[in-house]
């Protein structure tokens, strides 16, 4: 069992340990991403500053040799419409992702190049050039002065005060994206596996603390097992959780197993008690017979067998009850069944209505009936009274006596088996205190009742009440 508990545990922290690595790195893939997304759109705006500058300078006329490309580190070409460098970085060694790999500039002959001077000395004004809207190329590498890195290039068109058409890209450095990332990274990597392992921690000693009353309950389950002491019961933890609503509903168990057991027991010694009287009297006018067969009492021998028969019967019906045998489904008329009960039966009258139908065991109705009348007839002084009606969809069958009646106090109490009020009567007479126990078993199996009450002739009024038949 402690090892179910650690398995328990294992899995426990296993899932726990897997759902919030799970949630780590969705979390921390979505920081890296918004991270570099945010730097590389940080790093595309320097480029596009750059781009931008160069651009204002060549639109209000400033040429291609004029440009200052030395004061920024960032490399930076100056493309016209056929494709050729015409300006670019003095220290730009190499360059990739701008799909103009030269670093060398190659002279022009363009009309601004030669008509630049005539024009500011004749005082012409000129109107200013367009710069038009940036794009992103893309990613590449630059060398600067024999330092190799990682740019993202904008690219900026205008149009010069002659009428150029020229592109300026711009690169910025991507090196404070790839450290923040790398850093980030880096962190993630260090801390991830130091939270996994402290939360594998916490979920391990909380489980054990949750798992700790499952295993005392475990603990005295064992010790009640080996001890077979059902009256122990298990320890109940103050916290009010489902282990706690698990001790006590065992707890429950173990007192309705404690209540079976002991019933079964006194079941037994009772039925022992009552099997020992008939048969020892069996026995012993078996006995005299044996050496004298003129004392034989015949009479006396059928009537303890037939005792012995019944006790039997009854025995091994109670045993079928308890074991939870179902009653057949049958159609039963519990009014054709009373008039054949008290066929025969001095003083036993049956009224009611023509047919009152149920569904269950004729057999085991028909016992219930017969025992309410055996206990009726024993206590009447002259009638017993059988009522069989419908009350709302509920069969009702009234057994009443003209005798002394059950005291309130005993009215539940003489439902128990081998119970006899009359403590003096004997057992010829009184039988053996099965039959109302019987009674009412088969009631309850029927999903029916049985009580007693006062008779309106001052005797006792038993009442059977069963579910009608549906239609």
């Amino acid at each position: 069992m402690s090892r179910l508990f650690a398995s328990v545990r294992a899995r426990a922290t296993l899932a726990a340990t897997l759902v919030v690595a799970v949630a780590l790195v969705a979390a921390g893939s979505a920081v890296l991403l918004s991270l570099r997304s945010n730097l590389l759109g940080e790093a595309g705006t320097q480029a596009e500053r750059s781009a931008r500058d160069v651009a204002t300078s060549l639109a209000v006329g400033t040429r291609y040799t004029e440009l200052n490309l030395d004061d920024d580190d960032r490399p930076v070409q100056v493309v016209d419409e056929a494709g050729t460098l015409v300006a670019a970085s003095e220290d730009l060694e190499r360059i990739t992702g701008t799909g103009v790999d030269a670093v060398t500039p190659q002279p022009s002959a363009s009309p601004s190049d030669d008509g630049d001077d005539d024009d500011d000395d004749s005082g012409e004004s000129l109107e200013a050039g367009e710069i038009g809207e940036p794009a992103t190329v893309g990613d590449g590498t630059a060398t600067v002065d024999g330092d190799t890195e990682d740019y993202r290039f904008v690219a900026v068109p205008v149009e010069t005060r002659g009428g150029d058409q020229l592109t300026v890209y711009a690169g910025a450095p991507l090196s404070a994206e790839h450290g923040a990332v790398n850093t980030a990274l880096t962190v993630m990597l260090i801390g991830f596996p130091l939270l996994l392992a402290v939360v594998a921690w916490v979920t391990w000693l909380v489980t054990r603390r949750a798992l700790r009353p499952v295993e005392g309950i475990r603990r005295e389950m064992a010790a009640i097992t080996a001890s077979e002491d059902l009256a122990r019961r298990v320890p109940v933890p103050g916290t009010h959780d489902e282990v706690a609503r698990l001790a006590t509903t065992t707890n429950q168990t173990l007192a309705a197993l404690e209540s079976s057991v002991e019933r079964q027991r006194r079941f037994v010694a009772d039925a022992s008690h009552e099997l020992r009287s008939p048969i020892a009297s069996l026995r012993t006018q078996l006995e005299v017979a044996a050496a004298h067969p003129e004392l034989l009492d015949l009479d006396g021998a059928v009537e303890d067998t037939v005792r012995l028969q019944r006790l039997a019967a009854d025995l091994l019906l109670l045993a079928r009850l308890d074991a939870g045998e179902r009653p057949a489904d049958a159609r039963v008329d519990l009014a054709a069944l009373a008039r054949e009960a008290a066929e025969g039966r001095a003083g036993v009258s049956v009224h009611g209505d023509a047919a009152v139908n149920v569904a269950g065991s004729r057999g085991q109705l028909g016992r219930v009936l017969a025992n309410l009348l055996d206990n009726a007839q024993r206590h009447a002084r002259s009638a017993v009274e059988v009522t069989v009606r419908r009350d709302g969809e509920a069969a009702v069958v009234a057994v009443a006596d003209d005798g002394e009646g059950v005291p309130a106090a005993d009215r539940e109490r003489i439902f128990e088996r081998f119970v006899r009020l009359d403590a003096a009567r004997s057992r010829d007479d009184g039988g053996a205190g099965l039959g109302l126990a019987i009674a009412r078993d088969v009631a309850v199996r029927h999903g029916g009742t049985l009580t007693v009450h006062d008779a309106p002739a001052g005797g006792a009024l038993f009442e059977l009440r069963l579910p009608g038949e549906r239609a």
